[in-house]
């Protein structure tokens, strides 16, 4: 009886840590997929042009490229 519980112990305990890893999975894939989705902060005028945009100084953002109507610093 003791072995059953541990046995029943230890797959739910796995089944457990794999839905956990299937979780940071999905989360990576999805930030993978919209990589400006949820993007915080500011860029510098040399991460701006890195990404193929230009720093537009009249509003202070990226015009273009990768960080399209982000702040620069």
């Amino acid at each position: 009886m003791r072995i059953r519980r541990t046995f029943a112990a230890v797959i739910a305990a796995t089944a457990l840590a794999g839905l956990g890893l299937a979780g940071a999975a999905t989360a990576t894939a999805a930030a993978a997929a919209a990589p400006n989705a949820a993007v915080t902060g500011s860029l510098t005028p040399g991460e701006c042009e890195k990404g193929g945009g230009t720093v537009d100084w009249s509003t202070n953002t990226c015009k273009g490229g990768t960080g399209n109507g982000q702040m620069v610093d």
